[in-house]
């Protein structure tokens, strides 16, 4: 097969799945656990300047395999522009982190079959964060040939991902990420930081006005005071002079 023809079945891969290969909506819960980390993983690696590609709900085609399409995913060291499906034939790697977010229904699908296929198809990482019971699940290849998950157990609250370089942790209803002691800031986040960063800011600013209007007036006000009192002297020495002088 040319590179054209090669191209042209890649191009012709469907960028969606069918309704039978989907999981049920569930609802807010499910979405914002993958919305939330997504965006969490995408601002870290523009800050870090690395090459990521952060993705979700992608149908993902191994060769031989049935394509597949989960909540959230990572490849590392590739170009990180925005794509319908992933080809790992076409884009010359397969997936290097993938995280399921599971609220309601049968938890086999996750627990059990992605917990086999994942490790089947050398996907080093692979978490579950499973809303309903507030629990992470993280499971490793112990090395890049083996084809079984070991599990991981967390330090202090914390699962490693050797793959991301960060730390995971459920803390207060929602998963978060830490960069050694950083906690990784959401977009609502960082924006609510700024702008208490800029009230603060502008308090101050505000402040350093009253100070300086409050000085302005008293330097104001030392003046005046100041002339009132050469105009009495002036007065008083006139009144002097006249009282002085021999009268005609």
């Amino acid at each position: 097969m040319s590179m054209e023809e090669r191209e042209r079945v890649v191009e012709s891969l469907p960028a969606e799945v069918t309704w039978d290969e989907m999981a049920m909506p569930e609802g807010d819960l499910h979405t914002e656990g993958k919305l939330r980390a997504r965006d969490a993983l995408r601002g870290y690696f523009q800050q870090q300047r690395r090459r990521v590609y952060v993705g979700m709900e992608l149908p993902i085609y191994y060769p031989g395999e049935r394509r597949f399409a989960p909540d959230l995913l990572v490849v590392l060291d590739v170009e990180t522009h925005l794509r319908g499906k992933w080809v790992v034939s076409a884009e010359g790697k397969g997936l290097d982190w993938v995280m399921e977010v599971h609220v309601g229904g049968d938890r086999k699908k996750d627990a059990e079959y992605n917990v086999q296929r994942y490790a089947r198809l050398g996907i080093p990482e692979y978490f579950i964060y499973d809303r309903a019971r507030e629990r992470l699940e993280a499971y490793r290849l112990p090395s890049p040939e083996a084809r079984e998950y070991v599990r991981m157990e967390p330090r202090q609250g914390r699962y490693t991902s050797q793959v991301l370089g960060l730390e995971l942790q459920l803390e207060g209803g929602r998963l978060r990420f830490w960069a050694g002691n950083a906690l990784l800031l959401e977009s609502e986040e960082m924006i609510d930081r700024l702008r208490e960063m800029l009230d603060g800011v502008q308090r101050r600013a505000d402040e350093e006005a009253r100070q300086r209007a409050e000085e302005a007036r008293q330097r104001a006000e030392e003046v005046r005071q100041r002339q009132e009192a050469e105009r009495r002297l002036a007065e008083l020495q006139s009144e002097l002079e006249r009282l002085q002088s021999p009268e005609e």
